[in-house]
């Protein structure tokens, strides 16, 4: 089965082609610069970027996945020395928090998580050969910067003009850009200056100091993919000017095709806004969490908007969220505990080959994720009724459920043990209350039985029966909750 995605450099849908016997395809995704908490627009990209890369794999094509950790630039530089820390100190800081979102929105490890500052001799050798080729120069402050103007390609990724990037560039020209030969040029290694870096620097053949931002994450893909990527990916913002400055540089120094198929993820709004901070509309994974939303709810949420569609992000869709994934756990709950019949259902396996066939058809056109959720609750609304009709024995709900199983190795969302660690333990209280609710029932003590119920919902708890047990969840609660028996 072929899976087509939309190619930013070529402006239309393209098949990702399967590599050859023995070979994987080549992913590079720009991860997080470690000066702060990722903020929910990072996080839409990442999660997206885990979607492709999920469904890579389902359609067995076999994929090496490197994603970089940006720990040096000005930003880690200045943390670094407003909080009188090393600069490994001070961003392993935030690499640690990194994985932990990583976690708790269920992303698949990348398989290399290079850092930047361990690839500087990488840096350094394809800086010199950049100057060897007069595709680079030292300007009269010391720092190296590119040539743009010898690249004729220049804009092939942005669909920009050279010609209207050097206007604009010229128009907002500031002191310091006065020591390069064009104001569009861009830096390879930035001098060293003790007031703005303190005692953070490299030494070089061009002298102390740093590298640019853009030939890190070309010399990471080139040391550990090749010269030519198959698929590099990142959100819009990164188009112009990081990944055209990643073509140049990297283009410049092999002679080759850096990268054959470029995808981009759209920006995250708030409220119809773009985040920011004096908007008081700047969310973190941790902020969602402290306000009682879960990963998968963050996850389910990020993911269910097309990744070339802004995501108009609010509270009301963090709800809906919540709301869809208990769908999804009601159902599955259903299927592990409240059929009864052991044989005499009818056959799934028509039902469930449709739902195959439908669900990989959506994905694999440019990952249409809304004809995939569309495709995974028509098929829950349709079991349920097989079910309500007594037409789904235990074999034909372990088929339903290993098909959920199929689809989730995908979206990535959906419990499958209730006694899963991210599932919030019940009070003591309403844990003992149900349980000798319980032992009232079974003793037919209905009156006591009815007690414990009453006195149970009045908590803000329900208690749900099905033929084979009893199940018990907040009402509209914010962390998904059940205890059953």
């Amino acid at each position: 089965m072929k899976l087509k995605v939309y190619n930013t450099k070529t402006r239309q849908e393209e098949t990702i082609q399967r590599p050859k016997e023995g070979k994987k395809l080549t992913l590079y995704t720009c991860g997080p610069t470690v000066y702060h908490y990722a903020h929910i627009g990072n996080l839409r990209t990442y999660v997206f970027e885990d979607l492709f890369r999920r469904l890579l794999e389902f359609f067995k094509l076999p994929v090496l996945h490197v994603m970089n950790l940006t720990d040096v630039d000005d930003k880690t530089i200045r943390g670094a020395l407003e909080n009188h820390l090393s600069l490994e100190a001070f961003t392993q800081i935030y690499k640690d928090h990194f994985f932990k979102d990583l976690k708790a929105l269920n992303i698949l490890p990348a398989h290399f998580y290079p850092c930047a500052t361990s690839y500087i001799p990488k840096m350094i050798k394809m800086i010199e050969i950049l100057l060897q080729k007069k595709l680079a120069y030292q300007g009269k402050g010391g720092s190296i910067y590119f040539r743009i103007q010898k690249i004729p390609s220049y804009g092939k990724l942005s669909h920009l003009k050279l010609e209207d990037l050097k206007v604009g560039a010229s128009e907002r020209m500031t002191s310091d850009e006065y020591e390069k030969e064009e104001a569009c040029d861009f830096v390879l290694w930035k001098h060293y200056d003790p007031n703005r870096d303190g005692a953070i620097f490299w030494e070089s053949p061009f002298g102390k100091g740093r590298p640019g931002w853009h030939i890190e994450c070309s010399a990471m893909a080139n040391e550990l993919l090749g010269e030519t990527l198959d698929i590099h990916m990142g959100g819009v913002d990164n188009i112009f000017p990081h990944h055209e400055n990643e073509i140049a540089q990297s283009e410049g120094c092999s002679g080759k095709t850096f990268v054959k198929h470029w995808i981009h993820c759209e920006h995250l709004i708030v409220d119809g806004k773009k985040m920011s901070k004096s908007l008081n509309n700047f969310y973190t994974l941790r902020d969602l969490e402290q306000k009682g939303y879960r990963g998968r709810e963050v996850r389910f949420l990020l993911l269910a908007t097309h990744y070339r569609s802004k995501l108009n992000f609010n509270f009301k869709g963090l709800l809906s969220s919540r709301h869809a994934l208990e769908r999804i756990d009601d159902f599955v709950y259903r299927l592990s505990s409240g059929i009864k019949q052991d044989r005499g259902g009818e056959k799934v396996t028509p039902l469930i080959e449709k739902g195959r066939q439908d669900f990989q058809k959506g994905l694999q056109e440019d990952l249409n994720i809304s004809i995939a959720l569309a495709v995974l609750f028509d098929f829950i609304r349709l079991v349920h009724r097989k079910i309500d009709h007594h037409k789904i024995d235990l074999k034909g709900a372990q088929e339903v459920l290993s098909f959920l199983r199929e689809m989730d190795t995908v979206l990535g969302v959906i419990f499958f043990d209730a006694s899963s660690s991210q599932l919030e333990k019940l009070p003591q209280e309403i844990e003992k209350a149900f349980e000798e609710r319980e032992k009232a029932r079974k003793e037919k003590n209905w009156a006591l039985a009815d007690e414990k119920r009453k006195w149970i919902e009045s908590k803000g708890y329900l208690i749900e029966d099905s033929p084979t047990s009893s199940r018990i969840k907040k009402k509209e609660s914010f962390n998904k909750t059940f205890f059953s028996l």
